[in-house]
């Protein structure tokens, strides 16, 4: 192995390109792996990668230069590999780096050792990261900080594939504020905001972790509640109910202002569409209204009393 003949090449490119003989000693480490990782050639060369002088670890922190990692496998084995890895700057930050391995062969076709040309990915994951980050966004209500529209129908896809596939039942609740309107009018829309993060945050408090509860629009929330049956329902429905009720919001000027909700629950059909569903939990919660606000109005006909 001469790796001096590429030099001039090698050194040319963006990419860290290192390799090493059959013993895992680095004999050649080029400039872009020196801008990479911080270290000069001659702090390296020589050096064998199993002394963990370069500590890679995977995403969980594992160590990969002391066990058989993937250039140790690829000398082993003799084939190709790619992975994504954690390099140790020598400046002590991590960065996340993508490593394509390759053996190399005498003429006989005997391994005599690999070359690993590293790049750094930071820029990659930074992109990734602001994706998720807008995708969080684009699933977020503003104000409330509870999934919006878009989540409730990703949410629902969810749960009816699970009803018609494993038939995991799924509770659906709509949810209304009482004279929200009134609320606005006579403390203002500013006021009318707070109330409306107090009563998503006590709904989400109402629920387990593995249910949703989403804003659908202006004074309207719902909520997707899985392995439902019609009595745990009605439980559901009341505490969410009861809870609202016994919530209160300072007001500026001094005294609380107390809310209520009509709420309609609907246990979901397997061919139940989300439209369908809204409209069923739209007609209980209308239902609940006409008793006169702050009930909690079933399809099966049972009703939460004031």
């Amino acid at each position: 192995m001469n790796p001096d003949r590429y030099k001039t090449i090698l050194d040319s490119l963006y990419d860290g390109v290192y390799m090493v003989d059959h013993n895992r000693r680095i004999v050649y480490w080029n400039r872009g792996a020196e801008r990479l990782s911080g270290y000069k050639a001659e702090e390296i060369v020589g050096k064998n990668c199993a002394d963990n002088f370069l500590r890679h670890v995977d995403a969980a922190g594992h160590q990969l230069c002391k066990g058989l990692c993937p250039l140790a496998r690829t000398l082993r084995d003799g084939e190709s590999r790619e992975d994504t890895v954690y390099l140790h700057h020598k400046q002590g930050h991590r960065m996340p780096i993508s490593v394509r391995i390759a053996p190399l062969h005498d003429e006989s076709g005997e391994i005599t050792g690999a070359v690993e040309v590293f790049t750094d990915i930071t820029a990659r994951e930074n992109i990734l990261c602001e994706l998720n980050d807008l995708r969080h966004q684009s699933l977020r209500d503003p104000l409330t900080g509870l999934g919006n529209r878009r989540a409730a129908e990703e949410e629902f896809q969810r749960r009816s594939l699970d009803l018609q596939r494993y038939q995991i039942p799924f509770g659906f609740f709509f949810i209304d504020v009482d004279h929200f309107k009134a609320v606005n009018d006579a403390h203002g829309h500013e006021t009318g905001d707070r109330a409306l993060v107090m009563v998503g945050k006590t709904l989400v408090s109402a629920l387990r972790a593995v249910d949703t509860v989403c804003r659908w629009g202006g004074e309207e929330f719902l909520a997707i509640v899985p392995r439902m049956d019609p009595a745990t329902l009605a439980i559901v429905g009341e505490r969410m109910r009861r809870l609202v009720q016994s919530s209160s919001l300072p007001l500026p000027t001094g005294g609380e202002l107390v809310l209520t909700v009509s709420i309609g629950g609907v246990m979901a059909d397997a061919d139940d569409s989300l439209d369908s569903l809204v409209a069923r939990a739209d007609a209980m919660m209308y239902e609940a209204k006409r008793g006169g606000r702050n009930r909690c109005s079933l399809d099966c006909g049972e009703t939460g009393d004031l």
